[in-house]
């Protein structure tokens, strides 16, 4: 009875007590890269503030060693009477015979780990050296795992400096947060000192011990920058470093605050579960986040580097230097960087018409957000293990999408100024979302707090609908659910308009549910019934439904091209959105895609081709029948834009075409196009004889491979076995990932089962698995069958975290049936774990929205000769 009494008041809290501060840590850490185990010893200068014999960290999944437990205060050493470890909730009790000397103490404590191999904490990444298979000591403590590699104070808001050392074999290159203050050699081991570190978090905390080769460069500050690979790829880092020096220069001016340490080092890592992580002057990333190859990289590649090098840098203001004070205001952090490397990036390759692109993270974000088990950007956060799922695109996405919505409101000037006003007065410490309001309101004099909270404390956005009525417009807001039900929620919405013309440009809040604006002073004489656009390029996190009238005139605008880029994209993707909740039939929509057969735009072309591959897979479940002539439709609505830039680069093209022309071919391969299949399958063929052939450059290989695959089966797998043969020698991650991502589009159900297989076993590095899992329509019930044969192996392998929700996500949301929903939620029923709760919640809502659009659908009437009729005019 008393060991479950014990310490309960500290168990089930979803934050540590305030009996003390730290102040700094002194961490000294060997890791033993042969037996994947470490020891250490920390030492915690803390500021006791209240009368307690406790003091409670976080530990998990260590060994303390009872008798090293000790705080000294003036002189005197107190011993710890009792060290207990509770798992579940990651803490570690520390009780003292008295009340602890309020003040500065020193609290020292000795610990032993596993370097384990799920990517979290302190961890193994294994490579290859000289030909022979090392493993290299790597940490990831975002957002809650520096408690796995030594007992600490492991939130946000206790900042604290740093000093640490590591005990390594001499051979190897060992990196922290900063630079090397002394290097002392004894035999094969080599202690190395680093220089203590400013105020930070403990997520921030970092180190990395391998074998490396570097690249360097500098700032015209000084700051040394260097990207850290694998040895023999070094070459691959220069495009990321170049892109790292210039976008610390950008920021210093955009925030009027120079980077803050002396050092900046990026290191690829080969086992990574994220993207990349932002660790204060050691930024570590996936090969594919950070390496560029010349001759095997394509040109989406490119820009994944350089939008992620600008996104972890970016963290070196928002999040390092000024951080959030708890999880609920993660979105501070990952909505500005998102933000923000677009910002960098458009000014380092402005070709690539970033911002244009940067619709395509606001419809990731818009989707999620029209689920009824979406989340606010603000989440309250009650367990460690809630963190990971609300790594999302509503922290990303929605939250970079209503930032360049308020940016666009105050606008650039304003709002440059308060956010460099907002980094001063914040820096070294933490800060809440309502403390960046406060900040922009006192600079643009505008009400920020009393706007954005709408945005950021109730989840979802509204649906603006308009119509016009003689000289005037009515607007009424409701949110937008794409289960087609009605939300209670109500926006503060920035509205802009503009009519006939992007000469009348009109702003205004609708700040009510319904609000009415004469537009006759807008109108030129010319025209009396102009289009009416809402929502001008796209600034606004909100979807807009025209009444009949509105919607002919802007599709009349789109067939002349008066139409900004931006602003068809946002036509079409809200159409696209209003069509999926039953809102629009789908043969408007086909219509209105079909209006865009003339389209050169890449971010256009390329949002076309994943509605198209939407609507084909739910037209095989609505309408059988109807599959070969939804192909056809979409085959003639490709195949003018991939004619005309041909399979070969030419010279001098675009960055948008090279990365356009790939996704287009892949598009007319999946659509059965018997051409493109046929010239894939010959320069595929090339391409096995000779790796080096200019037949098939790195922009054409995905869509050549999904062109393979479309023939693969198990009568005739020679194109499937080929490609795991180049996937077997290639070493280079984008190749890898390629080729899985187009494996998983093979459509024989037996080929598909062997492959889910292969992405589980040793070959496929846990990390790249979810690039397979993205199958066919004809693979969905295989995927199911295998995922619940091996769900217990999947989450021994992945633990908590969103590599384990990938595969919720990409398993359960295809279906599109009402009795699949029931049959997941039944597997589900006994087998549930607290951090996959909200995905597998919204995977299934997905099942049930595609299930009622599939019921729409069917009761569309008029859709087979609407396809008909399309199918004839483009001939």
């Amino acid at each position: 009875m008393e060991q479950k009494t014990k310490h309960s008041q500290f168990k089930g809290q979803p934050r540590l007590p305030k009996f003390a501060v730290p102040k700094s840590y002194d961490l000294k850490l060997k890791p033993d890269l042969v037996a994947c185990k470490f020891s250490g010893g920390v030492q915690i200068s803390v500021d006791v503030v209240s009368d307690t014999k406790f003091l409670v960290l976080n530990a998990s999944e260590l060994s303390v060693e009872p008798s090293s437990v000790t705080l000294t205060s003036d002189d005197k050493v107190l011993k710890a009477v009792d060290v207990e470890l509770y798992e579940e909730d990651e803490i570690v009790v520390l009780e003292f015979n008295e009340s602890l000397p309020i003040g500065l103490g020193v609290l020292n404590v000795e610990f032993d780990g596993t370097l384990n191999d799920r990517m979290k904490g302190f961890y193994r990444s294994s490579y290859e050296h000289n030909g022979e298979k090392k493993n290299m000591a790597v940490t990831q403590f975002e957002p809650a795992d520096a408690r796995r590699c030594f007992p600490c104070w492991d939130e946000p808001s206790w900042k604290s400096t740093f000093k640490i050392t590591l005990e390594v074999p001499t051979e190897l290159v060992a990196l922290s947060n900063m630079p090397v203050l002394e290097e002392k050699v004894d035999g094969n081991l080599k202690t190395v000192y680093y220089q203590e570190s400013p105020i930070m978090s403990t997520y921030l905390v970092a180190v990395v011990i391998g074998h490396f080769d570097y690249l360097e460069d500098r700032t015209p500050d000084g700051v040394i920058v260097r990207t850290y690979c694998q040895v023999g790829k070094a070459s691959q880092g220069k495009f990321g470093l170049d892109v790292a020096v210039k976008t610390l220069e950008l920021y210093k001016e955009y925030f009027a605050v120079p980077y803050t340490l002396p050092k900046l080092d990026m290191v690829a890592i080969p086992d990574f579960a994220a993207g990349a992580m932002e660790n204060y002057g050691l930024v570590t990333y996936r090969e594919t986040a950070l390496l560029y190859d010349d001759k095997h990289s394509a040109a989406a590649n490119k820009q994944r580097v350089a939008t992620v090098v600008a996104h972890e840098l970016a963290h070196q203001w928002f999040g390092n230097l000024v951080t959030m004070e708890w999880w609920t205001h993660l979105w501070l952090n990952e909505g500005f960087a998102t933000w923000v490397s677009y910002l960098a990036a458009d000014s380092l390759f402005p070709d690539w018409k970033i911002w244009t692109q940067f619709l395509d993270e606001s419809t990731v974000g818009l989707q999620l957000d029209a689920l009824a088990e979406s989340h606010p950007i603000e989440v309250d956060i009650n367990h460690a293990c809630e963190i990971d799922e609300i790594f999302d695109a509503i922290s990303y996405r929605k939250g970079a999408s209503v930032i360049r919505m308020l940016q666009s409101y105050l606008g650039p000037e304003n709002f440059q100024r308060a956010l460099a006003s907002y980094i001063k007065k914040y820096a070294g410490s933490n800060a809440k979302t309502e403390d960046l309001w406060s900040v922009l309101e006192e600079v643009s004099g505008e009400p920020v707090n009393k706007i954005m909270s709408s945005w950021t404390r109730q989840k979802g956005y509204p649906v603006v609908t308009v119509k016009v009525k003689d000289h005037s417009l009515e607007f009424d807001q409701s949110q937008f659910l794409l289960s087609g039900s009605h939300g209670e929620g109500q926006w503060i919405v920035p509205i802009t308009l503009c009519c006939g013309s992007y000469n009348t440009h009109k702003s205004l809040l609708l700040q009510t549910k319904s609000q009415t604006f004469d537009f006759k002073g807008l109108l030129e004489p010319s025209c009396d019934t102009p289009w009416i656009k809402v929502n001008v390029e796209q600034t606004g996190f909100f979807r807009v439904k025209y009444d009949d009238e509105l919607s002919a005139r802007l599709r009349a605008a789109i067939e002349k091209n008066v139409l900004s880029t931006s602003d068809k994209y946002g036509i079409l993707d809200d159409y696209f959105a209003l069509s999926m909740a039953c809102q629009q039939p789908l043969a408007s929509l086909l219509a209105l895609m079909a209006a865009f057969k003339d389209e050169h735009d890449y971010t256009i072309l390329s949002n076309l081709i994943s509605m198209a591959s939407k609507v084909a897979r739910i037209v095989a479940d609505a309408a059988p029948e109807l599959v070969d002539d939804i192909k056809l439709f979409f085959i003639d609505l490709f195949q003018y834009s991939a004619e005309r830039l041909g399979w070969d680069c030419k010279q001098g093209e675009s960055h948008l075409d090279a990365m356009l022309r790939g996704e287009l071919l892949a598009a007319l391969a999946s659509f059965g196009h018997d051409k493109t299949l046929q010239e894939a399958s010959n320069r595929f063929s090339i391409f096995l004889n000779d790796r080096n052939t200019a037949l098939l450059p790195p922009d054409l290989r995905r869509a050549v491979y999904v062109a393979v695959v479309k023939n693969v089966s198990k009568s005739d797998r020679s194109g499937y076995d080929s490609l795991l043969r180049v996937y077997r020698e290639t070493d280079l991650s984008q190749e890898k990932t390629r080729i899985l991502g187009s494996l998983a589009s093979c459509q024989d159900p037996e080929i598909i089962e062997e492959f889910l297989n292969f992405l589980l076993s040793p070959e496929v590095r846990s990390q790249d698995a979810v690039f397979g899992l993205n199958v066919s329509w004809e693979a969905r019930e295989t995927a199911w069958n295998w995922f619940q044969e091996n769900w217990d192996r999947i989450c021994k392998t992945y633990g908590a975290g969103f590599l384990v929700t990938s595969f919720v996500r990409a398993v359960v949301s295809p279906f599109a049936s009402y009795e699949k929903a029931n049959h997941i939620s039944e597997f589900f029923s006994t087998r549930t774990k607290p951090f996959i709760a909200r995905t597998l919640r919204q995977s299934i809502e997905r099942v049930h929205i595609n299930a009622a659009w599939v019921r729409s659908i069917q009761n569309e009437n008029h859709l087979p000769s609407t396809l008909k009729q399309l199918l004839q005019m483009n001939k």
